[in-house]
């Protein structure tokens, strides 16, 4: 008679014994079968489910450098865009109502910070406002709030309306050897900012045209 069982050598604390394995039986298999199957679908819900399909993305999404000297990455560069755009907003209420600087730096911070709020990747922050990194956003925030505190300063809207200013040129030529900073072309998503910030119905009133940063 041929015994179908499987025999094994096992350790046990005096001596070596056969020890007697017998196969699984269908409820044993089945079990391990929807046990498996179970961790299948868990795996595939954290892979292609909302929470982990973005946790993903958001580690795909991280910048390891900016690409520019000087420049370093910014990890919540959103959220300091957002703190830099309210506070902007906040001080250029300093500036007169009816002046035209105030109004485009109310216009074009209104729209960035909303882009800000509206998205969470920062790739889509850049391509959407498309002036640049968020890096240099934040640097050319910064940049504007000590232009706001300058203008305040200088108070250039008090300027009698007859003052001509002195424009001086100067057509020296220069050496070759001195190295010549040619803009490039801007992204099409800059002429998009652009045309909002033109469209703005505050922008419609006043004399002096919106001066928009390049």
């Amino acid at each position: 008679m041929q015994c179908n069982h499987t025999y094994s050598l096992a350790p046990t604390p005096k001596s070596l014994s056969l020890q007697c394995l017998s196969p699984p039986s269908p409820h044993q298999r089945e079990t391990a079968t929807t046990a498996s199957d179970d961790g299948d679908m868990f795996l595939r819900r954290i892979l292609t489910g909302g929470g982990g399909l973005a946790a993903l993305r958001a580690a795909r999404a991280v910048k390891d450098t900016t690409g520019i000297v000087g420049l370093d990455v910014v990890p919540n560069a959103r959220e300091v865009l957002i703190g830099l755009y309210t506070r902007t907003l906040k001080e250029i209420e300093s500036v007169p109502k009816d002046e035209g600087y105030r109004k485009a730096v109310e216009s074009f911070t209104n729209h960035r910070l909303q882009i800000c709020q509206e998205e969470d990747d920062w790739k889509r922050i850049e391509d959407r406002i498309g002036c640049g990194q968020v890096e240099e956003l934040i640097e050319e925030a910064e940049d504007e709030l000590k232009l706001i505190a300058k203008m305040i300063e200088w108070d250039p809207w008090g300027v009698p309306d007859d003052y001509e200013c002195e424009v001086i040129e100067d057509d020296t030529p220069i050496p070759k050897h001195v190295p010549q900073h040619r803009p490039v072309a801007l992204p099409e998503e800059f002429f998009k900012t652009l045309d909002a910030v033109k469209s703005d119905p505050a922008l419609q009133s006043g004399d002096a045209p919106p001066q928009v940063k390049a």
